[in-house]
């Protein structure tokens, strides 16, 4: 049997170009979900609706005080504003809310006015529905023109009603589609793209990605067919704005793709994602939904990521990566991926100048978002990402969008908390090394040492216009000592820098939970009790740090006003004593007084630490 067609795999034959009888699966089911397919992600915007006020808004009910809000709804995206309460019809709120869009625009934006009547009824009083191509674009911060809006009723009132009605309902608004963000779709740390909505706005590319997906080794079995183990395994590759899919191999433990992919490249400081996955869609007799989908989840195998920075321009990367994949059970190793990379710069300069400008679009920073909208709207954009990639032939599933856009990423893990952890004590190691350093110096641990370090001081501050340059060129030679170290390979997943290795398999079942839980109530409460254990640690050392922050600031607000005067005495005769003597002895005293010998020390805290912990805080506000 032959599939014979010419050109490359671009070319519309090649996904058509497959063994339809020699693979134990219905034809029809293989030409829908074994092909190979380059999607394009749906271009996001960011939708600003201002709500201002509303005017002669009919409220049935004359005997309360009307509590009324305005509900924004987008798609599966609703908002609602606070509650106004007003005598006279009219209602103001001043609010600005943000929601997410994708073109082409397929929905409305629905906004209604409803009346709080208790906790579980609220009553539509208007409505109003504005088309998306009518919203006016902006790439930068100017103005929008705000604009009446006339609302609907729900039903029809009587023509006595209609007679008293001089004035129709009527909702100003401001609203506006703000292309100069960068719609985040993906976890921050892991984007791969950067740009502004806006293509006017787009910066020209300076490089070019080549990404070959070429086979997969030691793939372990996924399911049973036939009464032996097998899996049908594809790749998938996120970058920019173009996802891919390689070809489905079925019935294969060593599949081989075979496949390149190409995307433009705009800031290196971005990162290339390629997972892998099991096809569950290729059963005979699949359970479908009411959208005519398949039940049937596909399997994660494993995933990568490249971050571009860490790649040399213009050499060939030919490395395996091992497939890690987290379970309840603990972690698993289920194959290893072999690619070929190649990140080519198409002007050395544009790339060097890239480092110098901001990481986001400007918008981000003359308007910035909090972080609660980040995360609010980032789980909006990766729902209608998922919506719309599903609706294609072959269909990329929700489950894989999410993998791949580390969806869940913010949910809370005890294995991710201590990997933070451990990762953030790892980078103070330096600076803690180091003050253990002074520290035995000053102990006179080692005279020789300590006297080195006194001449060296001494010096120091007699030429102080050694002091950078001493710096600069010991980290100068600290880089070129680490040159010969430098990875050959771009870095991948690692189990003992994940904490996976040693997680408890109770942590990794919580981290494996449901949102909301699906657990018992006995072990919610174990867990709910452990939880509250370390957020309370979390909550003393935060408390500690507030503390020291506010002794710092009541050292002049005269708290303590005995403490006050005491430091504003210190304070003019510090003034007089650095005026009248030179920095240098000063300086020179300060060093030898902080070496001094043992001898010459106490094992108390010093005045000023004592001083200083005397100082008052809020604390004594707090219930």
């Amino acid at each position: 049997m032959l599939a014979v067609w010419i050109g490359t795999q671009a070319d519309e034959a090649f996904p058509s170009a497959h063994h339809a009888d020699s693979i134990p699966i219905d034809p029809a089911i293989a030409s829908t979900h074994i092909r190979g397919k380059v999607y394009p992600a749906p271009r996001l915007w960011y939708l600003r609706v201002g709500v201002i006020e509303a005017q002669d808004v009919f409220v049935p009910e004359k005997t309360r005080l009307p509590e009324v809000f305005v509900k924004l709804r987008l798609g599966n995206q609703i908002i609602p504003t606070r509650v106004a309460q007003s005598r006279n019809a009219n209602f103001q709120w001043n609010e600005e809310h943000m929601l997410v869009a994708a073109e082409p625009f397929e929905e409305d934006l629905t906004i209604t006015i409803e009346d709080r009547h208790n906790v579980s009824k609220d009553e539509v009083l208007g409505y109003v529905h504005i088309p998306l191509s009518q919203v006016p674009k902006r790439g930068e911060d100017r103005m929008v023109r705000p604009q009446w809006h006339p609302l609907k009723r729900q039903a029809l009132i009587d023509l006595d009603q209609l007679k008293e009605d001089k004035f129709s309902s009527r909702i100003h608004l401001k609203l506006s589609l703000d292309g100069g963000y960068h719609v985040l779709d993906e976890a921050t740390q892991y984007a791969s793209d950067l740009r502004p909505t806006m293509k006017q706005l787009w910066k020209p590319p300076i490089g070019v990605l080549e990404l070959g997906i070429l086979n997969i080794n030691g793939l372990h079995p996924m399911k049973t067919r036939n009464g032996r183990g097998t899996c049908d395994a594809y790749c998938v590759a996120k970058y920019g704005q173009k996802w891919v899919r390689t070809r489905t191999i079925v019935d294969n433990l060593g599949p081989r793709f075979n496949e390149q992919y190409t995307w433009d490249v705009h800031d290196h400081a971005t990162v290339l994602t390629v997972g892998v996955f099991d096809n569950c869609q290729l059963a005979e007799k699949s359970l479908t939904n009411s959208d005519g989908h398949s039940h049937h989840k596909d399997h994660i195998i494993g995933k990568l990521r490249i971050r571009l920075s860490t790649l040399e321009a213009g050499r060939v990367y030919t490395h395996t990566y091992p497939l890690l994949v987290l379970h309840g059970s603990g972690v698993k190793k289920m194959g290893e991926l072999h690619l070929a990379i190649r990140f080519t710069v198409t002007s050395l300069v544009n790339s060097l100048y890239v480092y110098t400008r901001p990481l986001l679009p400007k918008m981000h920073y003359l308007q910035p978002l909090s972080m609660m909208q980040q995360d609010r709207l980032r789980l909006f954009a990766v729902q209608i990402v998922a919506q719309r990639l599903s609706r294609a032939e072959p269909p990329l599933r929700k489950e894989v969008v999410e993998f791949m856009s580390d969806a869940h990423v913010h949910l809370f893990s005890m294995r991710r908390s201590k990997a933070n952890f451990f990762r953030l004590t790892s980078v103070l190691s330096g600076p803690i090394a180091v003050s253990r350093w002074f520290s035995e110096v000053c102990a006179w641990k080692n005279p020789v040492t300590t006297v080195l370090v006194h001449v060296l001081h001494v010096m120091l501050v007699c030429y102080p216009e050694l002091i950078l340059p001493t710096i600069f060129l010991y980290m100068f030679l600290i880089g070129l000592w680490n040159y010969r170290y430098r990875p050959r390979y771009p870095p991948h997943m690692n189990t003992k820098l994940s904490h996976a290795d040693s997680a408890h398999p109770d942590e990794l079942d919580e981290e494996f939970d449901t949102f909301p839980t699906s657990r018992g109530l006995e072990l919610i409460r174990i867990r709910y009790d452990r939880l509250r254990s370390v957020a309370g640690r979390v909550q003393t050392v935060v408390g500690d740090v507030a503390t020291q922050g506010e002794r710092i600031q009541s050292l002049l607000s005269w708290r303590d006003p005995r403490a006050t005067a005491v430091f504003l005495l210190f304070c003019i005769i510090a003034a007089i004593t650095l005026y009248a003597t030179p920095p240098q002895v000063l300086i020179v005293l300060s060093g030898f007084y902080m070496m001094r010998h043992p001898r010459f020390r106490r094992r108390l805290p010093s005045v000023p630490m004592n001083f200083f912990r005397r100082l008052p805080a809020r604390t004594d506000s707090l219930l």
